[in-house]
């Protein structure tokens, strides 16, 4: 387990359809699960994307970084945890998944700019919505 302060986790379980022939997750799918973690913390923050969108905000990725560490198969329960700290502009969102047992399943740092109104902006509105979980470096 990498030393990290999580602020949200969450359980997902591996569906029929995301296992391909060899009997494995796709990797595509972990992104999946990733996003998933990221839009059920900002609803537990108060900020929906729905919400985000309905008031100009939008928050977009700018780099993805996995590394994959032990591959998931069908009837598998997960567990995906997040921290997040600020970078200037950017939101990074260190998320790791593990299975139930804590072997390693996916690592990931994955990095968020926000637009307000189709425009770059330092995404303030998010930090005060994350202001409890939020780092800053």
């Amino acid at each position: 387990m990498r030393p990290r302060n999580y602020v949200f986790e969450i359980e997902i379980a591996v569906r029929d359809y995301e296992v391909d022939v060899e009997g494995i997750v796709n990797n595509a799918n972990y992104l999946h699960y990733l996003e998933h973690t990221r839009h059920e913390f900002c609803n537990r923050a108060g900020l929906s994307f729905r919400e985000m969108h309905e008031r100009g905000i939008d928050p977009v990725l700018t780099r993805v970084v996995i590394d994959y560490k032990t591959p998931l198969t069908l009837g598998d329960v997960m567990v995906s945890k997040l921290n997040i700290v600020r970078r200037g502009p950017l939101f990074i969102f260190q998320q790791d998944i593990y299975r139930h047992d804590g072997t390693p399943v996916v690592f990931a740092d994955v990095s968020v700019a926000t637009l307000e109104n189709g425009r770059l902006s330092r995404g303030d509105v998010l930090a005060s919505a994350f202001r409890e979980y939020l780092d800053e470096i």
